[in-house]
């Protein structure tokens, strides 16, 4: 008795219920009776007509193609007929010496095709002796012949240099301020004055540019839905065109695949050896037929009011108590922990409103008994960091104790506590995480000095940077004195003289900085060792310095940055740093 009143009084239960009866079944069977009804009739007539239309389209372009090959023949007839005229032409001789192509200028005959045409937006003739390029544009904007990328499509059609090749559509961005969508027809200027090879001589190639519009005029026939997809493809699945925007290197067979949501039609084009194809969402075709819409609308019209009825019979008993709820965790999250939500059933909601008083209680609870208890923790900590000494107050007690080592003449002393005075002043700096190669070189001289006098002078330092460094370039904060610190503590100390020598490089678009010592050095083992420790980020090592820094190169600037440790045992060690060179210096190099 108790489980069947709990299911009664179930939220889900009610609702459930009420959609079954009012809504669910009354729309389920309208749809299937309508689909069933007309599914086959709209599939029959809709893909007929529009196979027909996909069939004419396929057969303009193939004719569109063969005219364009005809006008790239050009070169080896000055007209469509034949290529007898020019059987007995050295081609080779008429564009490496005369710089002409049947006979006239090639500049005047790259014009002469590119007005031949209204969709030609750009010609242009590679001659192959020397790479030279001749190019006729529509609108006189210039060419950038590093962007061209016509040694890719020569290379190309060395598969089949007496074809003619169709390359897919892309931009013309090699022109300037120019973005149009084209698709290009190449093909070789072979001189067949001599005897016929098997690998022909190649005088140069010619590469017409046609604007992808061309294609739109074809497809706006078919009037596709946004949805709609519609393909050129070659016989390797290469996109041409598309109506869904950039075309793919690939991705052919996937076309060509239907499934349950849409309907493919498609048609060969001989010219690519290829088809064109049409995938057709299936639910479009459905909305052609004015009858089928209107019975659907009015099965789902009926089924909205009945259910709209019975939403409006519940919504007003059900409605309250969310409303009650969502108004009580507005209070809670605004901060008042003091809200309770009534409970007024034994339902979804009941027990909701129940679990969310129980969740404001315990919530309160624990703010009282931990967050309270943190914020007097941070309290604590806040006051004894005021305590501590004032680094402003600290720099100036430094600078005391120096005026009076330098009124006594004890000027080593005050050398001592000015590099000390800047260490600290630097360390202190809480700017910019990244500084000056300048800077970082003086708090290292100012550290070294330190050290020098504390170790009677036995250690050396030495600083090298490449003339095609620039001081001013930024590396990390503070990623060179660990390095250096490292050196003297494991290298120098334990034979009780040497250097310690560091170089700043520039190799490519890397930064790189090279700390080395004349020290004790590490075994082959030790060395293997410290090089994986650092490339583990969970390993734990007695040299933290280098790890800290390590991480952080790796952390700023990316995982192809960091340091790398050479050594050999009684010869010495190098610590290679390496840091990107930021766009900014990059861009000013190049200007240079």
């Amino acid at each position: 008795m108790g489980f069947r009143r709990k299911k009664f009084n179930s939220i889900f239960v009610k609702f459930a219920g009420s959609f079954i009866l009012v809504g669910l079944i009354p729309l389920f069977t309208l749809s299937l009776f309508s689909v069933n009804t007309f599914t086959k009739y709209v599939e029959r007539y809709t893909t007929g007509n529009l196979q027909q239309m996909v069939t004419y389209m396929s057969y303009n372009l193939n004719s569109t193609f063969n005219e364009y090959n005809e006008l790239s023949k050009l070169m080896y007839t000055g007209k469509y007929e034949t290529f007898v005229e020019s059987y007995n032409q050295n081609q080779l001789h008429n564009v490496n010496e005369l710089e002409q192509i049947n006979n006239i200028p090639i500049h005047t005959f790259l014009k002469t095709l590119l007005y031949s045409d209204n969709y030609i937006s750009s010609v242009y003739f590679v001659r192959a002796e020397d790479d030279k390029v001749y190019d006729q544009e529509r609108f006189n904007r210039g060419l950038d012949e590093e962007l061209l990328p016509y040694e890719q499509w020569i290379a190309q059609m060395r598969l089949a240099p007496s074809k003619v090749a169709l390359f897919p559509t892309h931009s013309d961005a090699y022109y300037l301020s120019s973005n149009r969508r084209v698709f290009t027809i190449g093909r070789n200027l072979i001189d067949i004055s001599g005897k016929v090879t098997a690998e022909p001589r190649i005088a140069g190639t010619l590469f017409i540019d046609v604007d992808a519009k061309l294609f739109e005029q074809f497809f706006k026939e078919l009037n596709l839905q946004e949805q709609d997809q519609l393909y050129l493809l070659d016989g390797n699945g290469n996109v041409y065109f598309s109506n869904q925007g950039e075309a793919y290197s690939s991705g052919g067979a996937d076309i060509l695949e239907s499934d349950h949501g849409m309907l493919v039609i498609s048609e060969p084009i001989p010219f690519l050896n290829g088809s064109l194809t049409a995938r057709i969402y299936r639910a479009s075709l459905f909305q052609q037929l004015l009858s089928v819409r209107m019975t659907v609308f009015i099965a789902i019209t009926l089924c909205a009011l009945a259910l709209i009825v019975t939403g409006a019979l519940f919504s007003r008993r059900l409605s309250a108590p969310i409303l009650t709820l969502m108004r009580q965790m507005n209070k809670v999250e605004s901060g008042n922990l003091n809200s309770h939500v009534e409970v007024r059933s034994n339902d979804e909601l009941g027990r909701l409103s129940h679990s969310f008083n129980r969740m404001v209680d315990r919530l309160k609870a624990y703010i009282d008994e931990a967050y309270v208890a943190q914020l007097k923790q941070k309290q604590s900590e806040l006051n004894a960091l005021k305590s501590q000494i004032r680094p402003h107050f600290l720099y100036n007690t430094l600078e005391v104790i120096r005026m009076s080592a330098v009124d006594k003449d004890d000027h080593e002393v005050a050398d001592m506590i000015l590099a000390l005075s800047n260490q600290l002043k630097y360390v202190i700096d809480y700017g910019d995480e990244k500084v000056s190669i300048h800077r970082e070189l003086d708090n290292i001289k100012d550290y070294f000095y330190i050290i020098s006098v504390r170790y009677d002078q036995r250690f050396d330092l030495h600083c090298h940077v490449a003339q095609d460094v620039d001081i001013n370039w930024p590396i990390l904060k503070l990623s060179l004195q660990p390095i250096v610190e490292n050196a003297i503590h494991h290298g120098l100390r334990q034979q009780g003289r040497g250097s310690v020598g560091i170089t700043v490089e520039r190799y490519e678009r890397d930064l790189v900085i090279t700390v080395y010592d004349d020290g004790a050095g590490m075994g082959a083992d030790m060395l293997a060792r410290l090089n994986a420790t650092l490339n583990d980020p969970q390993a734990v090592s007695k040299n933290i310095g280098l790890k800290n820094v390590h991480e952080r190169i790796k952390s700023v600037f990316g995982d192809a940055y960091g340091i790398v440790i050479n050594s050999r045992e009684h010869i010495g060690t190098s610590i290679v740093l390496t840091f990107p060179l930021i766009a900014e210096v990059l861009e000013e190099r190049t200007g240079d």
